[in-house]
């Protein structure tokens, strides 16, 4: 059983797709174990307690550098047993010594076509403001097993979503998430529970 922590800072609705795929079976050998914030008022906190499952809250803010809030952060990992971490709308840029104690454990979902759309300052709206502003014809997400860079670790997963005329930063955020994200990330994990990936030459191969 991958014992998996979902970390947020919002709303939880990637968050609530895996908790939905683990009810529907499409998830499988995977048990959320934990549900890490950097906000004390997150929604994502409540869907994890009604459903049964531990909550912390690790705010960069109270520890005095970067390498404390990472080892903090383990810690944590290390009290659950955790085996994945998963950035589901995640908003924290991690410490080096977090990514490296979870190398190749863990996974980020982004909302665009990596490489496009993507690296510092590409987060929430803000992505789907250059999709629009940029006049693409698709945009989509993408998983990705997490690296020292940003958005720049071994791609797992991808799928297109058709930018339509009229859109806004808005309504293509929702439709990226409807239709590309709540889909892959699930499907991700799932490969991963099931020992059906594996990383050569810093690329990822299906078994």
């Amino acid at each position: 059983m991958l014992r998996t922590a979902v970390c947020v800072s919002g709303g939880g609705t990637n968050l609530q797709a895996i908790l939905d795929s683990l009810d529907q079976g499409r998830i499988t050998n995977t048990e959320i174990s934990l549900v890490v914030s950097n906000k004390p008022d997150a929604y994502a906190l409540t869907r994890a307690e009604e459903h049964g499952i531990c909550t912390c809250v690790v705010q960069p803010r109270d520890y005095p550098s970067r390498e404390a809030f990472g080892e903090a952060l383990n810690r944590e990992m290390q009290k659950a047993q955790i085996d994945l971490v998963v950035l589901a709308g995640y908003l924290v840029i991690l410490p080096e010594n977090f990514v490296r104690a979870f190398e190749n454990r863990m996974i980020n979902i982004h909302p665009s076509l990596i490489p496009a759309h993507c690296g510092p300052g590409y987060y929430g709206l803000k992505v789907h403001e250059s999709v629009l502003a940029r006049g693409n014809k698709v945009t989509g997400a993408t998983v990705h097993f997490v690296d020292e860079g940003t958005d720049s670790g071994p791609i797992i997963l991808q799928k297109a979503v058709e930018v339509l005329e009229g859109d806004t930063p808005e309504t293509l955020q929702r439709r990226v998430m409807e239709q590309a994200e709540w889909k892959i990330l699930p499907e991700a994990i799932d490969l991963i529970a099931n020992d059906r990936l594996a990383i050569v030459d810093n690329l990822v191969r299906r078994k």
